[in-house]
């Protein structure tokens, strides 16, 4: 999808807890806690066992299943998410023992690659389970005060299947949804490396959030009632997914919702997002204007720019018009085309942007211009992508081969 800005979502998962906590291949003995009966089906199991995304209530609920105290379980959620430890063996306790044989992991991913832009804003290339390597960006902002606000831009799918025509992800490729953990260890891998708390997040990373919202809603729990980032100071963007904008509201979250627009009018926005032939301008108006009315949070319409396609002041003009004609509550972010390899669309002049911003805010449109960061490290809105989406990494022993693969690629 696309990349950078502000805030979005929670959600309590409603599944059994026991279901969440225990393959049914393992059962309870009073000697060791725990026994394998089936070592097939406990070895597919174990794979879903990660602690990284429980809440601190599920954490102790996992200590008393093990025959621990809760408060074992309140230790683990300081060691997940304020000491941001990776391994279970670097726990402190013995109950660390129990975890490790029935399977359990933390669901923290490697570092595979760093890419570091003249302005500081960092991309990494974290290394999944299954050898795919997603991308995230840590943007940080230093104010007049000295203070820092830091914007982690995260992905939610490997890849992205909606190939929007200007967007880097959706010409990678597209793989699979990322689960709830792959979402929130982006944000604690941008906290290690800025040895700094991120302050903001986006879901504006790869991938379309929409396509995977049972596993965006649970990541945003955590990083709401977990790392503690606040609800307002979450974003989730989308190009737009029939019926989910409306399952989002029912939510009632403090979040923003970020709907990437690019165009004033069905059929312009159909040669530039070709998923809007299954979901048209007026019906996306319609969910937007209920959106806001069912929960008092103004929608941000996402505006990429492409020089002589969709940004003359004539088609600020019809923006305008169409914003009007659905209701109020509107905000507009312009972003000026990243360039992409293999791509035809151009930047537009700083003067066009301009002149498209002054078109709108002189009907009463709220406007801002998205500051371009990571631009030489291809790390700017829409220029996401790497070779390795689509295919996994091969094997380690060519694992400096495809370095340098990843490097070109990205």
């Amino acid at each position: 999808m696309i990349a950078t800005s502000m805030a979005v979502i929670q959600h309590v998962c409603s599944a059994p807890l026991a279901r969440v906590m225990l393959p049914r291949s393992l059962v309870f003995s009073r000697s060791r806690g725990l026994s394998i009966l089936s070592a097939t089906r406990a070895s597919h199991a174990v794979s879903q066992q990660v602690l990284l995304g429980m809440s601190e209530h599920e954490l102790q609920q996992l200590a008393l299943e093990f025959g621990q105290q809760s408060y074992r379980g309140k230790q683990l959620h300081h060691l997940i998410y304020k000491r941001k430890v990776k391994e279970i063996e670097d726990f402190s306790h013995s109950f660390r023992n129990d975890l490790q044989e029935a399977g359990w992991k933390v669901g923290r991913s490697p570092i595979y690659h760093t890419v570091t832009a003249a302005d500081g804003t960092v991309k990494l290339l974290i290394k999944l389970e299954d050898n795919r390597l997603i991308e995230t960006v840590g943007i940080p902002v230093e104010d007049d005060k000295g203070s820092m606000r830091l914007t982690a831009c995260v992905s939610s799918q490997v890849g992205c299947p909606l190939r929007c025509s200007f967007c880097a992800t959706g010409k990678g490729g597209f793989s699979r949804n990322l689960k709830r953990h792959e979402i929130i260890e982006q944000v604690l891998a941008i906290e290690e490396l800025f040895k700094n708390r991120v302050t903001n997040v986006v879901f504006m990373g790869m991938g379309e959030p929409m396509l995977n919202l049972n596993s965006v809603l649970e990541a945003h729990r955590c990083l709401n009632k977990d790392v503690q980032i606040g609800q307002r100071m979450i974003t989730i963007s989308t190009v737009g997914v029939p019926n989910t904008i409306r399952k989002l509201a029912s939510h009632k979250l403090q979040s923003t919702l970020a709907v990437s627009l690019h165009a004033p009018n069905q059929k312009l926005r159909e040669a530039i997002v070709p998923s809007a032939k299954s979901y048209p301008l007026d019906a996306i108006m319609k969910d937007c204007r209920d959106y806001f009315l069912d929960t008092s949070r103004r929608v941000s319409f996402e505006y990429a720019l492409l020089a002589g396609v969709n940004d003359t002041t004539e088609h600020a003009v019809e923006l305008a018009q169409l914003l009007h004609e659905w209701g109020r509550g509107n905000h507009v972010n312009l972003i000026p085309f990243n360039p992409i390899e293999g791509s035809e669309y151009q930047r537009p002049h700083r003067k066009a942007v301009a002149a498209f911003a002054a078109a709108l805010e002189s009907r009463k449109i709220t406007v801002s211009v998205r500051q371009t960061r990571g631009l030489d490290a291809s790390a700017a809105c829409g220029q996401l992508r790497n070779k390795f989406q689509k295919n996994p990494l091969l094997a380690e022993s060519e694992n400096l081969q495809s370095q340098a693969d990843v490097a070109v690629a990205c």
